[in-house]
């Protein structure tokens, strides 16, 4: 008995452990192009502005390939899924240095590598919770997915750390170049984890355009799982866009360095770490998941807010306080709603649900930063962004706490 508890535990670290490597590293490659947007934009010629379009294009990408995992995880299995994915975003990162020297054609690139990059990305998910809803403690549910969810802010704190300061040393095409090679590194290394964790596969599975959509019935089967649908399409607007344009609202609005903006959004995203685990932990034994998710809204409305209002007035000590914080509820909610849309699933669907609620968590994404961008060109100012995903989050909390009562 002792043996197979001792198995049982060791197969869930090695579950947990893969899938937060996979998560960090995907996490920096989408992040990467936002902590050196004032770089790329200088080398150039365009507006660091436009990190919006970008970011979109990544979630883009994301948005269809999340829709389009639950099948292709079924049949070869969700390390392998995992370890293309790993390669598609390595691949993205490696096209980004062609856009300075491409002349005419940098535009196409622009387009093309980010939505690379989130055909890597959008799967990810998906397929973790494919293996974690079979290999984590149920009574540990919400933490296990939020240890492993942290890979998101630990990857974009890994770019905001590490980064900028590689890329005035080296410069940012070589930074992308070491982003490639990394990939590469994560994706031999997973192999062998693979036949442990790939043992529920259907190689038989059939692949088809209906079967790509057959994950979206099962969502709006359920209003609570739709309601979790919602929920991540508000708050990852949020989440992405704090993530997106911290970095350039505190360089171009309050003149920080690039190190010192891109400390700033490592605080953030330090705190997005701290939060995932402790809300994980919270919502198992505290409060109920909805009720929590609420509160995590309101609370990310009030930091977004007080992010807006920022001036040389400020303390720095103040505004990295409320740094942390925002990171640690806009960005510290997505465990707790994963281990939840896993918990109303049914048996074996846990990986296509994700994706098909990755679809709607993605569509937020794909409409917050350019219309965060948008408002910043309009208004001239950032802060009427910060403002706006503010408002959004703050109804989006106040409508789940309620309906959670």
């Amino acid at each position: 008995m002792r043996s197979t508890d001792a198995t049982v535990s060791r197969t869930a670290a090695v579950a947990l452990g893969v899938t937060l490597a996979i998560q960090v590293f995907v996490s920096l490659a989408a992040t990467a192009t936002s902590v050196l947007a004032p770089e790329i934009a200088r080398d150039i010629g365009v507006a660091p502005k436009l990190v919006g379009v970008f970011v979109g294009l990544v979630y883009a990408g994301g948005m269809a390939a999340s829709l389009a995992s639950g099948g292709f995880i079924e049949r070869f299995g969700a390390i392998r899924v995992s370890q293309v994915c790993v390669l598609f975003c390595a691949a993205g990162a490696a096209a980004m240095p062609a856009i300075a020297s491409a002349g005419a054609s940098y535009a196409a690139l622009l387009v093309a590598a980010p939505l690379v990059i989130g055909l890597g990305y959008g799967p990810i998910t998906p397929a973790s919770s494919q293996v974690l809803a079979r290999t984590a403690p149920p009574r540990r549910m919400a933490l296990t997915f939020s240890i492993k969810q942290t890979g998101v802010p630990a990857g974009a704190a890994l770019a905001g750390a590490v980064l900028p300061g590689v890329a005035l040393a080296i410069g940012w095409r070589a930074a992308f170049l070491a982003i490639a090679g990394a990939g590469v590194l994560i994706a031999v290394l997973a192999q062998s984890t693979r036949s442990g964790l790939d043992a529920d596969r259907h190689p038989a599975r059939m692949l088809s355009l209906g079967g790509v959509f057959a994950p979206l019935k099962l969502l709006f089967a359920s209003p609570t799982l739709i309601e979790l649908a919602l929920v991540a399409f508000f708050y990852a607007a949020t989440q992405v866009c704090l993530m997106s344009f911290l970095v350039v609202y505190l360089t171009e609005t309050l003149r920080y360095s690039l190190v010192a903006a891109g400390f700033a959004l490592t605080v953030a995203n330090l705190g997005g770490i701290v939060g995932r685990i402790a809300w994980g932990g919270v919502a198992d034994q505290f409060i109920r998941p909805r009720a929590l998710l609420g509160l995590l809204g309101i609370i990310a409305a009030a930091c977004a807010f007080a992010t807006a209002s920022f001036s040389t007035a400020w303390p720095t000590a103040a505004q990295l306080v409320v740094c942390g914080l925002f990171g640690a509820t806009a960005i510290g909610w997505n465990g707790v709603q994963l281990a939840e849309v896993a918990r109303h699933s049914p048996p074996g669907q846990a990986g296509a649900v994700t994706g098909a609620a990755g679809f709607v968590t993605f569509a937020g994404v794909v409409v917050g930063p350019p219309t965060f961008a948008l408002l910043a060109a309009i208004t001239g100012s950032y802060r009427n962004g910060f403002a706006a995903i503010g408002t959004a989050s703050l109804l989006c909390g106040l409508a789940i706490l309620r309906r959670s009562r």
